[in-house]
């Protein structure tokens, strides 16, 4: 079991998946048959399905039985699909926008079909997922509803301020927190509502999701700049290339040091290949990927700190796990330059 996953102390955690990978597939399927292959394309190419384990596992939180067989519910397995949907659609949409090539190490949905297919296939899996939450009750289907409001006000935040050069920390975190953070708040709640946790327990599991889903961007971020295309499974350094300035580069741009200004005369419009790997240098080379490094480091901390109260069960210990994993999926070098600042700091 990966170790982000919070099904990792679940015994029959692969089992629990494929249930989810099965209803995804069958979510999938609509009464036409070419808007099947597009609505499916992305399905088996993979991914972690973190959000629908997020779900299950903080539906599983108070269960001191939760390592069990038996314990993952049909209700679990909808609640799921369903926020894993909205990510599914998310990504259509995100592709059409910068106009991807690859998705999960595969072409991309619109560089197969075009924009028009994958924008309507996009809003089809979004449409199923607010089915799905319908059938789990009104206020499941209203906090479902609302997130894909919120992750839509967040791409529309960062959208405003492609090639920005003047893109401030606040805003940034406030786009982040929109588009990627909100869904992971919104699976741990549906998690607790679904297994009829109490308001605390629902509370304090959706602050550990927004605080994990804030911890999740910013090493997302990290990585488009430190990883590589393989690593990836997409383009290095896409970012940088589509206008979209992430934190490492936000704080070199707003910083004194000459790598600033250089940083600066190479954006505010689209790179070619060349000027992009010039830029991703300057940053990588730069203090601000180990500072941002610490900023999700004290997310991490928020996170955890949100599921002190509770006891240790399986799903408890799972949810724990996958947030103090969290950075270890950055290459050795930056969690280590990230140390080192941590270490010189103190």
């Amino acid at each position: 079991m990966a170790p982000l996953s919070p099904l990792q102390a679940r015994p029959t955690a692969h089992e629990d998946l494929a249930r989810i990978e099965s209803a995804l597939r069958a979510a999938a399927i609509t009464g036409d048959e070419f808007l099947t292959e597009v609505t499916s394309h992305l399905i088996p190419a993979g991914g972690k399905r973190l959000r629908p384990a997020f779900v299950i596992a903080s539906a599983l939180a108070g269960d001191s039985d939760g390592a069990a067989p038996d314990a993952v519910t049909d209700d679990m397995i909808c609640g799921g699909v369903a926020v894993e949907l909205v990510h599914l659609g998310s990504l259509y949409h995100d592709d059409v926008m910068d106009d991807a090539q690859t998705r999960r190490g595969i072409e991309a949905v619109n560089l197969r079909w075009g924009n028009l297919k994958a924008i309507l296939a996009g809003d089809f899996l979004l449409a199923r997922a607010s089915e799905l939450a319908a059938s789990l009750g009104t206020e499941i289907a209203a906090l479902l509803a609302a997130t894909i409001g919120r992750l839509c006000e967040g791409q529309v935040r960062e959208l405003q301020l492609i090639y920005d050069k003047s893109r401030t920390e606040d805003q940034y975190l406030l786009a982040i927190r929109g588009k990627t953070a909100e869904l992971y708040a919104t699976s741990c709640r549906i998690g607790g509502l679904v297994a009829g946790a109490d308001s605390e327990t629902l509370d304090r599991l959706t602050s550990f999701g927004l605080a994990y889903g804030m911890a999740f961007q910013i090493v997302d971020d990290v990585l488009d700049l430190v990883a590589s295309d393989e690593e990836l499974g997409k383009p290095a350094g896409n970012d940088l290339r589509e206008g979209v300035y992430t934190l490492p580069v936000i704080r070199m741009l707003a910083s004194a040091h000459p790598a600033g200004e250089d940083l600066a005369e190479l954006l505010g419009e689209p790179l070619d290949d060349c000027r992009r790997d010039r830029a991703r240098a300057i940053v990588v080379d730069g203090p601000e990927i180990a500072g941002a490094v610490e900023t999700a480091q004290h997310y991490v901390a928020q996170a955890l700190d949100s599921l002190a109260s509770f006891d240790a069960t399986p799903a408890m210990v799972g949810l724990r796990a996958a947030a103090s994993n969290l950075l270890g999926t950055l290459p050795a070098a930056a969690a280590g330059r990230a140390e080192a600042a941590g270490a010189s700091a103190s």
